[in-house]
């Protein structure tokens, strides 16, 4: 089986500034993924890059075994989390049937297995008692499991996660981070997560991408979220406390984000 996802000496500018560079990676089915860094240190772009919608300066990136391309249907994406605008007539199922015939030209039409798709989605995400209702006037925590669904709809070799978290509270944060966690236990799903707080992932995660400065290193969590190892990629003191299973991060301006 091809790998999920393979970036073979990748390289992003932005502005006249190298994001990243010389980024070999391997993700392989079923495996989770948590990129790691500050602001601006090109996170999203990469999620760009992979979806197709942003070029690399140089390599290449392949999903499945194939060049990336936009549309591409075997990856799934789930956004940064925005609330829906009251009033909105969207229902959450139809959000979610989006992610099953959203790449369609012309009228959809469902069939059986599209419906059963959906319905199966929305069970899955425990969005059941609420899919039929606008996606307006659902809290932050609904409106985010409803996109997990749209985006897990498709059972995709690749899931992208850009920030799925922000803006929820801890019990929904939780919620949202075990059903996509269960994705790829039971689809073999690879999962690339972008987050600013890797603490309620962390025990999902089987590796980190920690992009900062231009540069990037990349390995377990036990291996990447050290006082050493950060030092030496931000080049200047950075600490790293592990505390009652969490991790903290501090010491440069740009590094709090733990």
């Amino acid at each position: 089986m091809p790998a999920a996802l393979e970036i073979h000496e990748g390289a992003l500018g932005f502005g006249g500034r190298a994001l990243w560079s010389a980024l070999d990676l391997t993700v392989e089915p079923g495996e989770f993924l948590a990129v790691l860094g500050a602001n601006g240190s090109g996170k999203t772009s990469l999620l760009r890059a992979i979806l197709g919608q942003q070029d690399l300066d140089s390599g290449t990136i392949e999903v499945g075994g194939r060049p990336v391309r936009r549309g591409d249907r075997r990856i799934g994406y789930i956004p940064q989390q925005r609330l829906v605008a009251p009033g909105t007539p969207l229902r959450g199922r139809d959000l979610v049937t989006l992610g099953v015939n959203g790449h369609r030209f012309g009228l959809p039409v469902m069939s059986a297995a599209d419906r059963e798709r959906v319905d199966a989605a929305i069970t899955a995400v425990g969005a059941s008692d609420y899919a039929e209702q606008p996606m307006g006037s659902l809290s932050g925590g609904e409106q985010q499991r409803l996109r997990v669904a749209q985006a897990t709809a498709s059972d995709p070799l690749l899931l992208l996660a850009d920030e799925p978290l922000t803006s929820l509270d801890l019990a929904h944060q939780r919620g949202v981070a075990e059903l996509i966690d269960r994705q790829r236990h039971e689809k073999e799903t690879a999962v690339v997560f972008v987050t600013h707080d890797v603490n309620p992932v962390l025990g999902m995660v089987d590796r980190v991408l920690y992009l900062a400065q231009g540069r990037f290193t990349v390995g377990t969590p036990e291996e990447v979220l050290r006082s050493e190892v950060l030092s030496a990629l931000y080049g200047t003191s950075v600490e790293v406390l592990h505390r009652d299973g969490r991790v903290f991060v501090a010491g440069a301006t740009d590094v709090g984000h733990h």
